[in-house]
């Protein structure tokens, strides 16, 4: 068989989108790229969205719990002790450590294969735009800190100044989707590259301001299992049991360590490789070539031969079709359901459950504290990103297509919604429960009023989509209706 020519192969992808068109080999994979970067940012967002909504059921379904007589069945469950002994690696921590420290690790891990994304083909990936989400970003994590550090002045309250950095990007795009077409493209994949870009920064300061000591030992030990990730990935080892089973090895050794285990799945997710071992184009030949040595297994009169034929060929386009598709793209395509629909409600439901009883609103109302929280995510949000914004414009930067200032303004309110990193951070800060209620209660507040606001703010500010054109419906045999 003649190896496959590049500039003859255009993929069944391409067929579907331009149908009956022929392009030149520029043209077509121009288009290939761009159908690469549409599609999983229309995935992604559809999970989310929908992600989104189970969130919010998962934590009306705590705050049931934790106000309620299900108050004690609800403290026990999370409390409840799953310990594993290895002999040389035990752990015994409660359902919500559990959940915290080892689910999220998926969680995170599903973010950094985002950012990774995001950095290659995405809005972060070079050119005047990546400055914009990147200054936004900032923006909206800095204003909130100093005006957190403005309002709180108790020194041990301080310690959860990162709280209003957060930005939840599931429902933040879950909003966002509610006006549906109204919102121009190019304002969601700002929000979504500045949530990264957040998810980024929040990362960061997990890691320098929220680790406890650390075991050296541990940490080069986990460090070690990454490089084996690095080297397996370079000599081309596609084994991805073991690479989780390198991967586990290596969240003991990060548990162990005093550094939170879950900045491994994000570090895991960069590791992620994005390309493909075949190109697509090169794939679709191959395959038609299986597939045409498939049909002309029907014209062999020996059946036990024409079997092995189709048996041969068949595994051989199955072992192919794998190596089509990145590792990063399949990993995440299986996980991402996990994580959004899994993980992340579980974390809501094992963080979100704060007492309100016995007056925690007027606790909170006149606490510095919530205070700082709120304030911060409601003002300092959109303050930040309006005027980081603003800043990097002024400087060269350019904003993505039909983004305009007022939608600027409603992305900042709506990035205040802080609430999944937002509630881990709170756990990293406190451990008195009256500064936890506290903290979460003014998240609450934030996000809601972050949420409404940002509606109304798209939706006066955003034009109203075209009416749908109709076409005229015919009579008869083609004539007048």
């Amino acid at each position: 068989m003649t190896p496959p020519r590049e500039d003859d192969a255009v993929t069944d992808d391409m067929e579907l989108v331009l149908d009956e068109y022929t392009l030149n080999r520029a043209r077509a994979e121009r288009r290939q790229r761009i159908i690469r970067l549409v599609r999983p940012f229309q995935e992604f967002s559809r999970t989310e969205t929908a992600s989104g909504v189970v969130i919010l059921v998962a934590v009306a379904l705590a705050l049931i719990a934790a106000n309620t007589p299900l108050s004690d069945p609800y403290q026990r469950l999370l409390h409840h002790h799953i310990g594993i002994d290895f002999g040389f690696f035990a752990v015994d921590e409660g359902l919500k450590e559990w959940i915290d420290e080892t689910l999220m690790v998926i969680f995170f891990f599903v973010v950094g294969m985002e950012i990774k994304r995001e950095i290659v083909y995405g809005e972060l990936s070079g050119g005047r735009k990546v400055w914009v989400p990147v200054a936004a970003a900032i923006g909206g994590m800095v204003a909130p800190a100093l005006i957190f550090f403005a309002i709180v002045t108790d020194a041990d309250a301080r310690q959860g100044w990162a709280i209003p950095m957060a930005t939840d990007i599931a429902i933040a795009v879950g909003v966002m989707a509610l006006l549906g077409s109204r919102v121009p493209a190019g304002l969601k994949v700002l929000l979504l590259a500045l949530a990264i870009v957040d998810d980024i920064g929040a990362i960061a300061v997990i890691a320098i301001f929220y680790t406890a000591e650390i075991d050296f030992a541990a940490l080069g030990m986990a460090a070690g299992g990454l490089g084996l990730i690095v080297a397996m990935n370079f000599f081309g080892i596609r084994l991805i049991p073991l690479y989780a089973a390198v991967a586990f090895g290596s969240w003991m050794a990060m548990h162990e360590s005093g550094v939170h285990a879950t900045l491994l799945g994000v570090v895991l997710g960069l590791l992620t490789p994005l390309q493909s071992w075949y190109r697509s184009n090169v794939f679709a030949d191959i395959a038609r070539a299986l597939a045409d040595r498939i049909r002309s297994a029907d014209d062999i009169e020996d059946e036990m031969e024409a079997h092995e034929r189709r048996v041969s060929s068949l595994l051989t386009l199955s072992n192919l079709s794998d190596g089509a598709v990145s590792p990063l793209d399949r990993i995440e395509h299986k996980l991402l359901p996990w994580s959004a629909f899994v993980v992340v409600p579980l974390f809501a439901f094992a963080n979100a459950g704060v007492d309100l009883r016995g007056g925690a609103f007027a606790d909170a109302a006149s606490s510095s504290l919530a205070l700082g929280v709120s304030l911060g995510l409601l003002v300092g949000k959109p303050l930040g990103v309006l005027a980081a914004t603003w800043i990097a414009v002024r400087l060269g930067a350019d904003l993505p297509a039909d983004v305009t200032w007022p939608g600027i303004a409603a992305i900042g309110l709506i990035a205040g919604i802080g609430f999944t990193v937002a509630l881990f951070v709170t756990d990293l800060s406190y451990t008195e429960v009256h500064m936890l209620t506290q903290a979460k209660v003014g998240i609450f507040i934030a996000s809601v009023t972050a949420a409404l606001l940002g509606l109304i703010v798209l939706w006066r500010t955003s034009p109203a989509p075209p009416p749908r054109r109709t076409m005229p419906v015919s009579g008869p045999a083609g004539g007048p209706p």
